[in-house]
């Protein structure tokens, strides 16, 4: 575990463990929750589909393509629950390749209507 206090950054790197330099590595969704075993019931969205949905929630450049940085200010899930789990979503794609998911960013994904 690591130990934060309320309200304090949280710094975070995700690494990609290969050293072609062709890769880029893109955080697409990140979701907390207070039960490891369970990312559906009880959850807070940091980011989802590369859409910003906490406000402290803040990306990093990084000098290097194969790492993504990122932080946001901890919080907790009511007293109820003294841990808070993180599970993420990243993206590798081919570094320069503008029609790849890690160069479109923010994608709203819209419901279509099934019907005729």
């Amino acid at each position: 575990p690591y130990y934060v206090d309320l309200n304090q950054n949280l710094f975070l790197q995700a690494s990609l463990h290969s050293f072609d330099p062709n890769l880029v590595v893109f955080v697409d969704t990140c979701v907390a929750s207070p039960d490891p075993s369970n990312f559906r019931t009880l959850t807070y969205e940091l980011i989802r589909s590369g859409c910003v949905k906490d406000p402290t929630y803040s990306s990093y450049h990084s000098p290097y393509s194969n790492v993504a940085r990122f932080a946001f200010n901890a919080f907790s899930f009511v007293n109820r629950y003294p841990s808070v789990y993180l599970q993420c979503e990243l993206v590798v794609c081919r570094y320069n390749d503008y029609s790849s998911r890690c160069y479109q960013g923010c994608v709203s994904r819209f419901k279509r209507n099934a019907g005729s």
